[in-house]
């Protein structure tokens, strides 16, 4: 626990950090902090302070600098979130009007990058769009059946089966029949539950057969493939914790180009209610250790399905960034909403 004194110290240091990039000395702090405090008592509480790991002392200079343990009190405990002017608020809506979803989720991408000046990502729904509208089996050979998936907006999907045992053309047509004309205009992940429930009430010999389709199916939706946006990757360039570092940017850029690692961890942020922080080693991923990556879920027909997130240095100005990526989620969600209940 810190007192008042130390809390206000500390968060006057991390925000003169984050506004000047140079390590603060005990005459800035007692000069902007406001407290009536001689400097040797302003250092006394920076050594408290730097003991309990929440700030630290660069070796080139005599001022001090937040550490990733600051930093994660002061999101916590000290910041002050701004709201956004009407301008940003209005350019985000007016990008995050109801459009296709593909569209959308390119638009907050770039707008997330474009008003952070940082990375922007969108992880894409995984179910906003994948209605099937028509599903078939097409024997190929003795054991192989084609799988033909069409969703709702046109795209098809072929998957071929390696099955057990031949399967003649009126038992595909049976199998075929069975789902077109039960899980026609449901989303997959629907089709998916009820068929595994239902599986046991089918003849024993298509149980084999509509399993590998679920299987399939799930290949299709949650296989490989582009499942999250992300712009303004160059941004970073620029920021000055990274352009001295090429390392640093060489490990960022192949976590980018990766994209299993950090998938992960915007599926962890789907969890979080609301706006979530990682700072620095909190992600789990080394390449993000000098980094803040800020996320929040967004939802369609109550359902979370995705998160929108902010990738940029730990000195970053989180009371700005925090409501861009919570207004972007939000606005994102009643996008998606609109157009799938159109």
């Amino acid at each position: 626990m810190l007192d008042d004194r130390a809390r206000t110290l500390l968060k006057t240091l991390i925000e003169r950090y984050i506004a000047e990039g140079q390590p603060v000395g005990s005459r800035a702090l007692s000069r902007y902090s406001g407290l009536e405090l001689s400097a040797a008592t302003v250092r006394n509480v920076m050594a408290d302070l730097e003991d309990i790991g929440l700030i630290a002392s660069p070796h080139t200079s005599a001022g001090r600098v937040p550490t990733a343990r600051g930093y994660r009190f002061f999101v916590d405990s000290l910041l002050t979130v701004k709201p956004l002017d009407r301008d940003k608020l209005q350019a985000i809506e007016g990008q995050l009007a109801p459009m296709q979803p593909r569209q959308l989720i390119s638009n907050a991408s770039h707008l997330l990058s474009g008003l952070t000046h940082f990375a922007g990502i969108v992880m894409t729904p995984r179910h906003v769009t994948l209605r099937i509208r028509q599903m078939e089996f097409v024997s190929l050979s003795e054991r192989r059946v084609l799988l033909i998936l069409v969703t709702a907006d046109g795209d098809v999907q072929n998957r071929l089966l390696f099955t057990n045992r031949a399967y003649t053309p009126s038992e595909l047509v049976t199998a075929t029949n069975y789902l077109n004309q039960h899980f026609v205009g449901h989303e997959f992940e629907h089709i998916h539950d009820r068929v595994r429930d239902e599986l046991k009430e089918l003849r024993g010999d298509l149980q084999a057969l509509m399993a590998a389709a679920l299987t399939a199916g799930d290949e299709v939706i949650r296989g490989p493939g582009e499942r999250y946006v992300i712009s303004g990757e160059r941004n970073l360039l620029a920021v000055e914790e990274f352009s001295s570092n090429m390392q640093r940017l060489r490990e960022l850029f192949d976590l980018f180009e990766q994209r299993t690692a950090l998938m992960q961890l915007l599926d962890l942020s789907q969890r979080a209610d609301g706006v979530q922080i990682f700072i620095g080693g909190e992600s789990g991923l080394a390449p993000l250790d000098e980094c803040s990556v800020v996320t929040a879920p967004y939802e369609v027909d109550g359902k979370v399905v995705g998160s929108v997130g902010v990738i940029g240095p730990t000195r970053m100005a989180y009371e700005r960034v925090i409501p861009i990526v919570d207004i972007t989620a939000k606005l994102l969600s009643s996008a998606l909403n609109y157009q799938a209940n159109c």
